[in-house]
């Protein structure tokens, strides 16, 4: 029996053996290769596939190999890569061939018993309810047998994007600064340290050889016992350190003061650009708008990178990014997100003079939050939703005055000095909130004032 919870919002992801098996997974391939067939409207269209280091990926390319080729797609294999490597092999050209459609098979920063699929058709996420509509296709016709035929065309992807970035980063060669890299034992240095060499930098690397089992630590750099080498490197010899998450979609960027996150990254980002467009989440920080705003357009849009690359393309912005590090590049890069790509800007913009510290010295003072999870259920966590908006048309007495509600992504509520966000995760059973003020107590506050309004609300369901 196939299982309804593996069709996310932005992928497809579960537990290898239980979900992801020859049986759901060859299904997979046959009916996604149908929709790849309809939507690109090609007699024989090509799809690129890559995977990440989990010791299961290759075995689940072979069963999407057989699904797709069934369906009557051809299969462009390039092999373990990072998933900004398979996003950029879509924009190419391989002996002629150009793929209509990509995918790639990775857990990103899940534990590693997990596994999943990231997909775009013709350059474009494919996601939320044609995910769901996927899902219900595969369940009504999960008796179909699917042939064992894994036939593909090799590509060589990695080749083509290190020479690609040699050639726009060349600017970079023999750059001064200390860099020290974490690859998290994840698919980063599928190419990263091949650029660095090239590029003649002055670094050093730690886990770099991908392992699926992750023997060093969970790679998932938005976690700071995950990064805290890092954090070490950088009271010693390091100007700078980088952290990628197991996939590399995600980076983390340190200097010897702070924790850069995606949303200052981007607001740094804009401040080399003219008339900036930036899109943000609703997690990002009030700063970043404001900021952007004094010499530009930022946007506020709901967080997952399918819905971003998605309203990139649609405002045509210069880049979005997200607060755990996704950063995307639509001016000079093709709007995905790519934390090896994003490594290079990065040092773009020192190498030009920015000083990062001393940038971020100069902003307001605020003060964040992490991100704190409330746990639920995945059936209960949007009936929740649905009631706490409910709830703050007519807010209790202690909560702070609210000037404004922003609910294109669960509700983000403005404060006078401030914001509290509640949404539902998109991925798991959880409730996101997260929290902003000028001062640490009213952070608090807002933290206070809407958990009691949660609370509420699951007692009222």
């Amino acid at each position: 029996m196939i299982n309804k919870s593996i069709f996310r919002e932005y992928d497809i992801r579960g537990i290898v053996g239980n979900d992801l098996n020859e049986k759901s997974i060859k299904l997979l391939g046959y009916y996604l290769g149908l929709e790849i067939l309809k939507k690109t409207n090609i007699k024989t269209p090509y799809v690129a596939v890559g995977y990440d280091a989990r010791t299961h990926s290759p075995e689940l390319f072979s069963y999407l190999c057989s699904g797709f080729n069934q369906a009557g797609c051809k299969v462009l294999g390039m092999g373990m890569v990072a998933t900004g490597v398979n996003y950029f092999a879509a924009y190419q050209e391989f002996n002629g061939i150009t793929a209509n459609a990509s995918v790639m098979i990775t857990g990103s920063h899940n534990p590693a018993p997990y596994n999943g699929f990231k997909i775009t058709i013709n350059n474009a996420p494919f996601f939320g309810e044609e995910i769901t509509a996927l899902g219900s296709t595969m369940i009504e016709n999960q008796d179909k047998v699917i042939d064992a035929n894994d036939d593909f065309i090799t590509i060589d992807t990695i080749s083509v994007y290190i020479d690609y970035m040699i050639k726009e980063f060349a600017h970079l060669k023999g750059m001064s600064e200390r860099l020290f890299f974490d690859c998290g034992n994840g698919v980063a240095d599928t190419v990263l340290t091949a650029i660095l060499d090239k590029l003649e930098l002055n670094y050093k690397a730690i886990y770099t050889t991908p392992d699926g089992t992750f023997p060093n630590h969970h790679p998932d750099p938005s976690v700071e016992e995950n990064i805290q080498e890092v954090y070490k490197a950088l009271e010693g010899e390091f100007d700078y350190g980088f952290a990628y998450d197991g996939d590399a979609d995600r980076i983390a960027f340190l200097t010897k003061q702070n924790n850069v996150k995606g949303d200052i990254l981007a607001l740094l980002f804009a401040k080399t650009m003219t008339n900036p467009v930036i899109i943000g989440e609703v997690k990002c920080t009030q700063v970043m708008y404001d900021v952007i705003n004094e010499t530009g357009t930022a946007i506020m849009y709901k967080t997952g990178h399918s819905n971003l690359k998605v309203k990139i393309k649609e405002v045509n912005a210069d880049m979005a990014a997200e607060v755990s590090g996704h950063i995307f590049f639509n001016d000079r890069y093709y709007g995905f997100d790519d934390a090896v790509y994003a490594t290079l800007r990065i040092l773009e913009l020192i190498l030009n003079g920015m000083k990062v510290d001393e940038e971020i010295a100069k902003l307001p003072k605020v003060f964040s939050s992490e991100e704190i999870k409330v746990e639920t259920s995945d059936e209960e966590k949007f009936l929740l939703m649905d009631k706490i908006k409910e709830l703050l048309q007519n807010p209790p007495a202690s909560m702070p005055k609210i000037k404004d509600i922003i609910d294109i992504d669960g509700v983000r509520v403005n404060f006078e000095n401030g914001w509290g966000l509640v949404r539902a995760s998109n991925t798991t059973p959880v409730l996101v909130t997260r929290f902003e003020a000028s001062s640490i107590n009213l952070s608090k506050l807002y933290e206070t004032e809407l958990n009691k309004l949660i609370e509420n609300a699951k007692k009222e369901l």
